[in-house]
């Protein structure tokens, strides 16, 4: 594969910063887009707000760096876009200006890419979309596992923006014949988060609930818009971002039982596969997980 020119916004936050460190590594080059600068050797930076149209056709069309400037040749094309920049969770800002920001941001930012013809765009959905996380109250999901078919249906306004967004993907690839891949990504974890974390769930699981006991692996994660770089021709998609087990160590039919009982399970389950599936990926993108937490914790 030929390494890619890749314009990637809100690369500075937990997940993108790990995932830009994994494309640089593959030896794509990469222009951070994002409200404060990430300081990472080979990156471009490039502040820039995304709720402002003209902002992302300029950046889009933009030079990533000076040393562009001396083959002489005008200004080179993006190969793809990642756009990850958001408010990433509820409770930071108001509901509305939430909801605004991430859904007005993420049209701007497909729109420009589309309308320049960029045709590899990869973008941040929510495992939030599945209606569990930020509900009020206790929520049982429809079904086990959450798998990418699912009817999502949050409550809250960081989830909507993010189903809004699939909905806005789905129609610029409609218009375009681009491929636009979503990702609904999990509960990230970085590598220090293992031993600071994880014992204290394992031990009180009750508190991953509300994340359905997923994760992913910020590393992982790289691999994955890796590979979905990678993949061409699947047009408009929707891919579960998560390790293969769940964040727990009790085994997936009996942590269903407990802490989702009466849910239907739809499939036969692995003895500690995900809850929230990530099947499809391994699939059709052929991940294989590098960064399962029995790395990195280990149990009594």
């Amino acid at each position: 594969m030929s390494k890619k020119r890749i314009f990637f916004t809100g690369g500075t936050g937990k997940a993108g910063k790990h995932v830009i460190s994994y494309l640089i590594e593959q030896g794509h080059s990469v222009m951070n887009v994002d409200l404060t600068p990430l300081n990472h050797p080979g990156v471009d930076n490039l502040i820039a707000d995304i709720t402002d149209s003209g902002q992302m056709f300029n950046a889009m069309s933009s030079y990533a760096g000076l040393a562009e400037l001396e083959s002489g040749n005008g200004v080179p094309k993006f190969d793809a876009v990642v756009h990850f920049a958001a408010v990433p969770r509820i409770l930071i800002k108001p509901d509305n200006e939430t909801f605004r920001i991430n859904t007005i941001g993420t049209y701007n930012v497909i729109e420009a890419a589309v309308k320049l013809g960029i045709k590899k765009i990869i973008i941040a959905s929510s495992e939030t979309t599945y209606g569990i996380c930020f509900s009020d109250g206790k929520t049982n999901p429809k079904s086990l596992p959450l798998e990418e078919d699912y009817d999502v249906d949050p409550m809250d306004s960081y989830g909507l923006s993010k189903v809004v967004n699939e909905k806005t993907a789905r129609s610029f690839q409609r218009r375009s014949g681009f491929d636009i891949y979503a990702l609904r990504i999990g509960n990230v974890i970085e590598p220090h988060e293992y031993a600071e974390l994880f014992p204290h769930y394992f031990n009180y699981p009750e508190l991953r609930r509300r994340n359905a006991f997923c994760y992913i692996d910020a590393r992982d994660l790289g691999q994955i818009v890796d590979l979905c770089l990678k993949k061409d021709g699947l047009e408009y998609q929707i891919f579960n971002a998560g390790n293969d087990h769940n964040g727990a160590v009790i085994p997936s039919k009996e942590l269903a039982a407990k802490f989702f009982p009466n849910v239907p399970i739809t499939r036969e389950l692995g003895e500690h596969e995900a809850l929230f599936s990530n099947r499809k990926i391994r699939e059709v993108l052929e991940f294989v997980e590098q960064h399962n937490w029995q790395k990195y914790v280990k149990i009594d």
